[in-house]
């Protein structure tokens, strides 16, 4: 069964101007059920995430304790873009759950989607990019502390770099970090991957395609992972406003069918994390990422 997780509240905390690209959070499903692709039970609903000794095995303390507090300075407000809010904060450790339970859901049927999530660009002790926690940076060091996995390979290919994701686990052997991304885009100031490959811009389906096919099974059959996590971000679409990439919507589809096929083949349990996409038109964002889950529905179910 595939499960997803979903709440409205991944929509209506955010600030006015910040809704509309977000908006896919809620049609997503809309989308999704009314092509009978899903039905209301492949719906999970997140709870706020309460355990704090969790998001510490990853974020720093004295950050937590500022972001929940709501004390962060004006500076650390700026670099996450949002007015902060406790609606905010909730929002995220709702994002979190979503992503933990998806990983749980994961172990069991193979694989599991956040409609939301992705939010790479959250470091250890900072916030950036309107990200505030890193939801699937939190959820592997879940699975590493309850032993549920002991070689987690993060596959980010949104168009941004998860600079995030990368200082987080820059001392951590037992987790892989992989992000292919547009290289003359946010973040400029970038941290180190595992494996980065910064593509060039106006990168288009062949070369992109290519390139992942490459470095994805060098990656698989050099760190052999029990656990992967997938940031699916669709802003590498050419019509997206801040992407910088070429992709068309089946570039994207296969893109995905090419990641999800590396786990399935070896029976890797997935979690998927949406990301990014602001593509002028709504109905482009919604298209490319329902295609996902059009793509793991036809390899698995």
């Amino acid at each position: 069964m595939l499960y997803i997780a979903y709440h409205p509240d991944y929509v209506y905390p955010l600030p006015e101007g910040h809704r509309f690209p977000m908006l896919k959070y809620e049609l997503i499903p809309e989308q999704l059920l009314h092509e009978g692709l899903i039905t209301r039970e492949n719906l999970y609903i997140p709870v706020i995430w309460e355990d704090e000794e969790v998001i510490k095995l990853t974020h720093k303390p004295e950050y937590w304790d500022r972001l929940h507090t709501m004390t962060l300075s004006p500076a650390e407000i700026r670099r996450i873009g949002f007015p902060m809010t406790k609606a905010l904060v909730e929002r995220e450790l709702r994002i979190v759950q979503g992503t933990i339970s998806g990983c749980l859901y994961a172990l069991q049927h193979r694989m599991a989607f956040n409609v939301a999530g992705g939010t790479h660009h959250a470091g250890s002790d900072w916030g950036e990019g309107f990200c505030l926690l890193n939801d699937q940076a939190v959820a592997a060091n879940y699975l590493l502390y309850k032993g549920f996995a002991e070689r987690i390979l993060i596959i980010d290919l949104d168009v941004h770099q998860g600079n995030g994701t990368a200082e987080i686990f820059a001392d951590e052997p037992r987790v892989f970090t992989f992000s292919m991304h547009s290289e003359n885009n946010f973040p400029f100031r970038k941290e180190k991957s595992d494996l980065d490959i910064g593509l060039p811009e106006h990168t288009g389906d062949q070369e992109y395609l290519e390139t992942l096919e490459e470095n994805l099974s060098s990656v698989w059959s050099e760190f052999r992972p029990d656990f992967v996590f997938y940031l699916s971000g669709v802003d590498v679409l050419k019509t997206d406003k801040l992407g910088k990439l070429s992709l068309t919507r089946e570039g994207c589809k296969e893109r995905d069918r090419m990641v999800l096929q590396f786990c399935k083949s070896d029976k890797i349990p997935v979690q998927i994390s949406m990301g990014g996409g602001y593509s002028t038109h709504i109905r482009d964002i919604v298209e490319a990422h329902c295609n996902t889950f059009r793509v793991a529905d036809k390899l698995y179910f």
